[in-house]
C-alpha cells in the first residue's frame, strides 16, 4: 500500500480529508500559538483510544506502533494552532464523558464511548478543503475524526502496521538483471 491508498483510505474511513496533511507534505513548521508539548499521560490516553480504535489481534495493534506518541507530535508538528486547540479539547472531552476517568474504562465501555463519538463525528461532516485545511472561520471537523485520521494513519505507518497488517513490498515489481537492452530503447527513471 502507497501512501496514497493510506490517505484515500483514511479520507473514506473518516469522511474528511487528512488534517495536517499540508505541513507534513510542504515540511511546514508549527503555527505560531502552538500549544505545550503532550504530557505523558496524554500520550497515555492517546495509545488506549488508538488501541480502542485498532485493538491488538491476531495482529499487532495501534498501542505496539506507538500511536500515542506520534498523534501528539504530529499535532504538534503539522496541526495549526487552531486545530491544536480543536484536538486538545477533544482529549479533555472523552475523558469528561468518560466521567473523568477515560484510563480506568472498561475496554467495553472504551469502545461504546467511541463508537458513540464516530457517530457523532459522522453525523456532523465539516467542509474542509481537499487538504483537510478548514479555512479560518469555518467549521472544523469533529475531534474524533482527527483523532481516529492520526491512529490509522500512524498505525500503518509504522513498521508493526505496514509490515505486520498489512502486505508489504519494499520496492514492487521484481529485480531482472539480465534484461535484454534493445539500442535506442529510452532508460528508465523514477520520481
Amino acid at each position: 500500500m502507497d501512501r496514497r491508498e493510506l490517505l484515500k483510505m483514511i479520507v473514506a474511513a473518516t469522511g474528511t480529508a487528512m488534517v495536517g496533511l499540508p505541513a507534513l507534505v510542504h515540511g511546514k513548521v508549527p503555527a505560531a500559538g502552538a500549544m505545550p508539548a503532550f504530557s505523558d499521560a496524554d500520550i497515555g490516553m492517546l495509545d488506549e483510544i488508538a488501541e480502542t480504535i485498532l485493538p491488538r489481534t491476531r495482529t499487532p495493534g495501534a498501542k505496539d506502533a506507538g500511536a500515542g506518541l506520534f498523534m501528539a507530535t504530529f499535532v504538534s508538528d503539522c496541526y495549526t494552532a487552531r486545530q491544536q486547540a480543536a484536538f486538545r479539547t477533544g482529549l479533555a472531552d472523552i475523558n469528561t464523558r468518560a466521567g473523568g476517568r477515560f484510563m480506568s474504562l472498561t475496554p467495553d465501555a472504551r469502545t461504546e464511548l467511541l463508537r458513540r463519538l464516530d457517530a457523532e463525528a459522522r453525523a456532523r461532516p465539516a467542509e474542509v478543503t481537499e487538504t483537510g485545511t478548514p479555512e479560518q472561520g469555518e467549521a472544523m471537523p469533529h475531534y474524533f475524526t482527527m483523532i481516529k485520521q492520526l491512529a490509522i494513519f500512524g498505525f500503518f505507518t509504522f513498521k508493526v502496521g505496514a509490515t505486520g497488517v498489512l502486505q508489504y513490498v519494499a520496492v514492487p515489481g521484481r529485480y531482472d538483471g539480465d534484461l535484454a537492452y534493445v539500442p535506442g530503447t529510452p532508460a528508465w527513471g523514477t520520481s
